[in-house]
């Protein structure tokens, strides 16, 4: 039987991706001490990092998605350990699996990097960075922007029909896709919306592979690539909406709103915002994929999942309005989206 096309729904994959968080960040609970210190009385996230000597804005990242998985819970803004937690993983509880769940535990590498982060609230190896490595210096290896666009490729497929299929994009005239990688998702969107034309932005090394997807989708007359560094350079004019997909997630939320401050500037009165990104629940316990997601982002980042809660403060700062959010259908995306006035 011959292969298949992609669909917009790759949720399976990502389920199977993200599982590998389950095992290293419950006996990284149990190392630190979580389970223990959720047992004797509710706690926020700063008393409990105070109680544990780690850093908070981890913490928070961890909470998330041990309660998705219904090991703690959050009541009032404070943090329990679950029945579940409390039976099985309190260390002097009767039941007490923690000894059979270490020694079980073969990703050793996850755990540690886990681990460094939530004490230390900063990516592993990061030093002295303040982006994401591969990024701060404006440029990168012709090679290394070959393996980003082919990971985003593969990445993002499923996704970006989702996303292509939303009717918003039909009401635009010209869409530049900000930190586009293999310019998957622009090329998507012109192909969903036959009037309109897009702009593929990302590094000049990235950009260069862009254009190679580009070549081979057949769209070159209406999707066209730039080569910008977007925390550096001038930003193109022309384009009535800007297109960020898994890009305000590897940032901090000042850095994010440095770039949404970029992007009201650059675009003209009605133009439009879009976040595409998997969002975290406003109260941040969830869901499972979100959190787990943002535990990536942790090691890997700068940043996190952000809510759609976080988003608004941020794009509204920057100057937009009518900040709203949807599922695209494209596994586990939304769109969030907003206007310049």
């Amino acid at each position: 039987m011959s292969a298949l096309p992609p669909t917009n729904d790759d949720t399976a994959i990502w389920d199977t991706w993200l599982a590998q968080f389950r095992l290293p960040i419950v006996n990284t609970a149990i190392e630190v001490g979580t389970f223990r210190a959720l047992s004797d009385g509710p706690l926020s996230t700063d008393e409990l990092a105070a109680r544990l000597e780690v850093d908070a804005r981890a913490l928070a990242m961890h909470l998330a998605a041990l309660c998705s998985m219904g090991f703690v819970e959050k009541r009032l803004g404070k943090w329990r350990a679950s029945h579940t937690a409390r039976t099985w993983l309190h260390p002097e509880a009767k039941g007490f699996w923690g000894a059979f769940l270490g020694q079980i535990d073969r990703n050793e590498h996850l755990r540690g990097r886990l681990l460094e982060s939530l004490r230390t609230g900063k990516r592993p190896e990061q030093g002295t960075d303040k982006r994401p490595a591969g990024w701060e210096q404006g440029t990168m290896p012709q090679e290394v922007a070959a393996n980003i666009a082919a990971f985003m490729q593969a990445h993002s497929q499923a996704p970006a029909l989702g996303a292509a299929r939303m009717p918003v994009f039909g009401e635009l005239a010209c869409l530049m896709d900000v930190g586009c990688g293999s310019g998957v998702y622009g090329i998507e969107i012109a192909r969903a919306n036959p009037a309109l034309k897009v702009v593929l932005m990302d590094l000049k090394e990235v950009a260069f592979e862009a254009a190679k997807y580009v070549d081979a989708s057949g769209l070159d007359g209406r999707v066209s690539t730039s080569g910008v560094n977007m925390f550096e350079q001038e930003w193109p004019r022309g384009a009535d909406g800007h297109f960020f997909s898994n890009v305000f997630h590897d940032w901090t939320e000042e850095t994010n709103l440095a770039i949404a401050r970029k992007s009201f500037e650059a675009l003209p009165s009605g133009g439009r915002i879009f976040l595409n990104e998997i969002l975290m629940d406003d109260d941040y316990t969830g869901p499972y994929q979100a959190a787990a997601f943002s535990l990536l982002m942790l090691i890997g980042t700068l940043g996190k999942q952000y809510s759609l809660a976080e988003f608004r403060a941020i794009l509204e700062e920057a100057g937009f309005i009518d900040v709203e959010a949807q599922r695209t259908g494209g596994g586990y995306y939304s769109l969030v989206s907003a206007r310049k006035p």
